[in-house]
């Protein structure tokens, strides 16, 4: 019995020792993908000066690609994740200023276009909250502006320490999400800046691009009929005319961009962030509605 006890105690402390090897090779590989971005191509953006080009790119920031909402009211960042939260990871929404702990003084404008297009950090890790995916949508010329804006705003003396990796979120975030979170995974980064942006007007197009840049799709999935599954982001509803957007007007639809409130009187959820899109033009609401307005009828994507 004992020579037994002692076999299954060597064989169970075995499986442990391998565990635990397992466990920290996965560790070591995860925070590795995660530290370092495959290369990828940029594409090298003209930084305009005029202060229209400026004022275009605020605009931008504020009302479109909703910037404030992950790195504050005056960008100086925010603390995103920490580390007591269970998954091991730290990180913020960086200072995106000039001052004391700021990536504005550093960051080169092919710095700014491969976090923003491409999700590929200064030094080279692989972003995982940064919307990559949507803002690889960018024309050169919205990006030059929003650059050109970055570089003009007030420095904010706001240092954040460096993104830590540990267990289990170099498991789950380096290895089993890592295409669906590591946004340098995600883009087509052939197609970024291939294609410019149509004419700003009232138009289906232009309300396409829009969308798109605004990352419509993380909450409301690609088709815009509604997020399948529970796993990812506060589920978006259907907005296809399939939808409840099928029974408003386009009254309807910019009364709930710029108050908040459907028809129905209800109150838009937290994670919609219509604060910054109400700030956006009559003429951008009006080509976001066109755009929806003429998707086909799709049912609501299974939850």
């Amino acid at each position: 019995m004992n020579r037994a006890l002692k076999w299954i105690g060597i064989v169970l402390g075995g499986l442990i020792l391998v565990v635990v090897i397992g466990g920290a090779v996965l560790h070591g590989v995860g925070r590795g993908r995660l530290n370092s971005a495959p290369a990828v191509a940029g594409r090298p953006v003209d930084i305009p000066t005029s202060a229209e080009a400026v004022a275009r790119g605020e605009h931008l920031v504020d009302a479109v690609n909703a910037c404030r909402e992950c790195h504050g009211e005056n960008l100086g960042g925010t603390v995103f994740m920490t580390a007591d939260e269970g998954l091991g990871i730290s990180l913020a929404a960086p200072n995106l200023t000039r001052g004391r702990g700021g990536v504005g003084e550093s960051n080169t404008a092919a710095d700014w276009e491969m976090a923003l297009r491409h999700g590929v950090g200064s030094d080279g890790r692989a972003l995982i909250f940064m919307p990559s995916i949507a803002y690889a949508h960018l024309s050169d010329e919205d990006l030059g502006a929003i650059i050109a804006y970055l570089q003009t705003v007030p420095a904010v003396d706001s240092a954040w320490d460096p993104r830590t990796v540990g267990f289990p979120g170099s498991l789950i975030f380096g290895i089993l999400a890592y295409n669906d979170v590591a946004q340098v995974a995600m883009v087509d980064h052939t197609a970024v800046g291939q294609n410019p942006a149509p004419p700003a007007g009232a138009t289906a197009e232009y309300g396409a691009y829009l969308a798109q840049i605004a990352g419509c799709s993380d909450c409301h999935a690609p088709n815009l009929a509604g997020v399948v599954g529970t796993d990812g982001p506060p589920p978006g509803p259907n907005l296809t005319p399939g939808g409840d957007l099928g029974g408003w007007s386009e009254a309807d639809f910019t009364a709930a961009l710029r108050t908040g409130l459907t028809p129905a009187g209800t109150t838009l959820k937290a994670d919609m962030p219509w604060a910054f899109y109400s700030q956006m033009t009559d003429m951008e609401i009006e080509a976001l509605w066109t755009y929806l307005h003429n998707l086909p009828p799709l049912p609501d994507n299974a939850q």
